[in-house]
């Protein structure tokens, strides 16, 4: 059974048999325009901007350092142990738009935390999506373990989602919904960090 994350919530991972391979997936709604006058309002409004938004994992070391970044522009870590569905660039349609798949037992020794980042490469601001969620899912057994909905908007262009934590006890995730600037992956290693 899934649990739902409020936000700053940190949940272990290792209940049970240990994880091995995992994928955390990403989604998110265009927002509906508001409905403006009576002709509006007969019209249902107008549709829907195309949203690109862009997940990302970022690896970091013990020491808060970047290790490696997995993104649009580089479809797998150096290792292989983490790789990247593809750029979607609409969110349209339901479920998972962006999956990013992660080999826990292939990770490089030094990786200590895994942060998901969602930015808009267009700048595109949240107040222009709905419904954005990160999901993390038990490849092996094909069961989702916790999901963090994003509940806040704004005019920022990217979010510090969630983070995986290797602990001496095993891994943990903590769902974090912290809004920040910057349009690529790259601009948002600083407040990833500052997170963990």
């Amino acid at each position: 059974m899934s649990i739902s994350l409020a936000k700053g919530q940190t949940i272990s991972l290792e209940k049970g048999s240990g994880l091995t391979k995992i994928f955390m997936g990403c989604g998110w709604d265009p927002a509906k325009p508001a409905k403006k006058g009576f002709f509006g309002s007969l019209l249902g409004g107008g549709a829907a901007a195309d949203i690109d938004l862009d997940a990302s994992i970022i690896i970091f070391d013990g020491n808060k350092q970047m290790i490696d970044l997995v993104w649009f522009r580089q479809l797998q870590s150096k290792d292989g142990s983490v790789r990247h569905s593809g750029d979607n660039r609409t969110g349209d349609g339901d479920g998972d738009d962006e999956v990013i798949h992660i080999d826990l037992t292939a990770l490089d020794t030094r990786a200590k935390y895994l942060v998901c980042t969602v930015n808009s490469f267009r700048g595109q601001t949240f107040d222009e999506v709905d419904n954005a969620f990160a999901r993390l899912v038990d490849a092996t057994k094909k069961s989702e373990i916790c999901r963090f909905t994003l509940a806040e908007k704004g005019r920022n262009t990217g979010v510090v989602m969630a983070s995986l934590e290797k602990t001496s006890g095993g891994w943990q995730m903590t769902a974090h919904g912290t809004p920040t600037s910057g349009r690529t992956a790259e601009e948002l290693v600083g407040a990833a960090a500052a997170q963990i």
